[in-house]
């Protein structure tokens, strides 16, 4: 068995990996340029901007399995929903 080739590194796998990370180093840039206090949203806790991306990936994780089961693929709907969704966290959360 070859190291590694258990896993399908495709094309859609590597942009995925590649805006995740992408995600975590504008975010990081982000706080080190622009701090900020946390704030209290519809959760009543104290969230910040990494903390509401945190909470949007997640989601989005349990929304596209979701579409998976219900619907199959493709996942674009998903992924609109997705979309939604992460508005409405770093809106509302």
């Amino acid at each position: 068995m070859i190291p590694g080739g258990w896993m399908a590194w495709t094309f859609p796998v590597a942009l995925f990996f590649w805006c995740i990370a992408a995600l975590l180093i504008v975010f990081t840039i982000l706080g080190v340029r622009f701090p900020e206090t946390p704030r209290r949203g519809i959760l009543g806790i104290d969230t910040t901007r990494g903390d509401r991306l945190f909470v949007t990936l997640l989601g989005s994780a349990f929304i596209c399995l979701g579409w998976l089961f219900f619907f199959g693929p493709p996942v674009w709907w998903g992924l609109t929903l997705c979309l939604v969704y992460a508005a409405a966290v770093f809106r509302w959360v």
